[in-house]
């Protein structure tokens, strides 16, 4: 049954290696290289989201790329999604470039 009381959240959506047809559904500006569930998790958390580990999956296939293991998260709805993952790329692309510094 669908819970419509989440959303999945999942890593292609932020990869810069794929093109929006492959299933990136936010800018290449705002999209990382190879994000990581553990980054996207820290992410999320940085934003107050709430999350736990049974609402992750690192073993899951994006239905787009089945040959992949991607994986995803589950968060609470709180707004529209396309919001949301802009907040979680933006939120990507300041930790990713503060670990570089």
């Amino acid at each position: 049954m669908k819970d419509y009381g989440h959303v999945i959240i999942w890593l292609d959506y932020f990869n810069k290696n794929l093109s929006k047809r492959k299933g990136r559904r936010i800018s290449k500006k705002l999209a990382i290289y190879d994000p990581t569930l553990e980054e996207l998790g820290k992410a999320s958390k940085d934003l107050n989201l709430a999350i736990s580990d049974e609402n992750t999956n690192n073993q899951a296939r994006y239905p787009r790329r089945p040959y992949v293991r991607s994986g995803y998260l589950m968060l609470p709805k709180s707004e529209k999604k396309s919001n949301l993952l802009n907040k979680i790329a933006r939120k990507l692309n300041e930790r990713r470039n503060a670990s570089k510094n």
